[in-house]
């Protein structure tokens, strides 16, 4: 049987309204076809680390540079040369905007690579649970074997006590959003005074020159596999700040009796 072909008006017909279907489309869902992400995982973790962010991202449309680095070998200042690699592969791609997803030391990373670097293409920084001040899991436990075996150079270098790396570093031009957890870990409870997420109290996150702020009721070692983060760091990277949760409605002030005061 002969296979028949379509008229050449309804083959128009048909070409049109396809073309009328792409225009109809929602002009943010290519707006970040030149946008590229750089992911950096943290202390003691892989690029596995970040995938699910990263297979989240590219669905909606972003390039992303996903690569892990030696965290546990080098020092704060040598690692945060895996920030200018990441640049480069964003350019070699024809990135119009270069945005960075961290979490841990890796948001510690692009804080010292700013320190001496100019980026015009740069944007936007979320970070996942950063040691921005320090962490006290390193002031009390730095010196013993396992914590130096754990976390190598980088790890002796994120203390809260005055001259610690993160407490040395300038504000650096980036629109930058923060997210903390505060399911911390019965492990190094005892090494806080206040919400953390195990590893990194809320306060130690956050900076001066932040965007936005947000907490979470998760964990710091898999903040990054949240849905709802996922989703606030998208949010983020489109609109520059994050989805705040509404505040629950106060209960009405009532009289003695149950009825509601004027």
């Amino acid at each position: 049987m002969k296979s028949r072909s379509l008229p050449s008006g309804l083959l128009c017909m048909k070409t049109a309204i396809a073309i009328l279907f792409l225009l109809s489309i929602s002009p943010s869902v290519f707006a970040s076809s030149e946008e590229c992400v750089i992911l950096l995982h943290g202390l003691g973790r892989t690029s596995l680390s970040m995938g699910r962010l990263e297979r989240n991202l590219e669905k909606n449309g972003y390039l992303v540079w996903n690569h892990g680095y030696p965290s546990r070998e080098k020092s704060i200042e040598e690692l945060s040369a895996v920030v200018g690699e990441g640049i480069e592969q964003c350019r070699k791609k024809k990135a119009g905007k270069i945005h960075f997803v961290t979490h841990s030391l890796g948001g510690i990373l692009v804080r010292q690579y700013f320190q001496d670097h100019q980026v015009a293409e740069a944007q936007r920084l979320i970070m996942l649970g950063p040691p921005n001040h320090g962490s006290e899991i390193t002031d009390r436990h730095k010196d013993a074997w396992w914590y130096k075996e754990a976390t190598g150079p980088a790890g002796q270098q994120l203390g809260t006590r005055p001259g610690s790396l993160p407490s040395r570093l300038k504000p650096i031009p980036l629109e930058i959003g923060i997210i903390a957890g505060t399911s911390g870990s019965v492990l190094f409870s005892s090494d806080f005074k206040d919400a953390n997420d195990g590893k990194v109290s809320v306060e130690s996150t956050k900076l001066d020159e932040m965007k936005d702020f947000l907490i979470v009721d998760t964990g710091h070692t898999f903040i990054m596999n949240s849905d709802e983060v996922i989703g606030q760091v998208i949010r983020f990277l489109k609109e520059g700040g994050f989805s705040q949760p509404k505040p629950a409605p106060s209960a009405p002030v009532t009289g003695p009796i149950g009825t509601v005061a004027e």
